[in-house]
């Protein structure tokens, strides 16, 4: 898989750690830069984490899988945009934003917004995907994504959380959908 789609994957992944990040920043109106960099820190080693053991997970069940990677693969990543999107077309949803200075909090959220990153990373291990690569470009992403949201939600409000997650969900959406043509069109 080349950077280019490895780096869309990221970037769609990143967008549910975006909203919670630009919730808290919202919230924490006035976050010092290195509580902001700890909760950045926290969520990006979650989501290239769970890609990588999703990664070794999906390599112990990838061979029998071979014949059929590419439809795991779209299922996957489509079942995980629709489910951003939903989210995101949610109208009405008051959610109140969790205190993300307590350590379980934090790791509960980060937990949270990574369950997709460790799917995307059994469908990694199907696609035979450099995962420490790919594990270093996820978080590195979700990373930067954190900060700029915590940083976006300091001075923009709420108005962006629930847009940010149907792009992502797209994103994974067309992702599948080029992982699942590539394969097809190969045959």
């Amino acid at each position: 898989m080349d950077y280019v789609t490895i780096l869309a994957i990221a970037t769609g992944l990143s967008f549910d750690t975006f909203a919670a990040s630009l919730s808290y920043g919202v919230v924490r109106y006035r976050i010092l830069f290195r509580q902001a960099v700890r909760v950045a820190v926290i969520l990006a080693l979650f989501q290239g984490g769970l890609t990588v053991a999703g990664y070794f997970i999906g390599a112990i069940i990838s061979n029998a899988l071979k014949a059929v990677d590419h439809w795991v693969a779209l299922a996957l990543l489509a079942f995980l945009g629709i489910k951003m999107i939903v989210e995101g077309l949610r109208k009405g949803d008051q959610r109140e934003s969790p205190d993300y200075s307590k350590l379980m909090v934090l790791f509960t959220i980060a937990l949270g917004t990574s369950i997709d990153a460790f799917a995307v990373g059994i469908s990694f291990a199907l696609l035979d995907v450099k995962i420490w690569t790919s594990g270093i470009i996820i978080a590195l992403v979700t990373f930067l994504a954190s900060m700029t949201a915590i940083r976006i939600g300091k001075s923009a409000g709420e108005t962006l959380g629930h847009k940010v997650e149907i792009i992502g969900g797209i994103m994974l959406i067309a992702i599948g959908i080029k992982i699942f043509l590539e394969h097809m069109l190969a045959l």
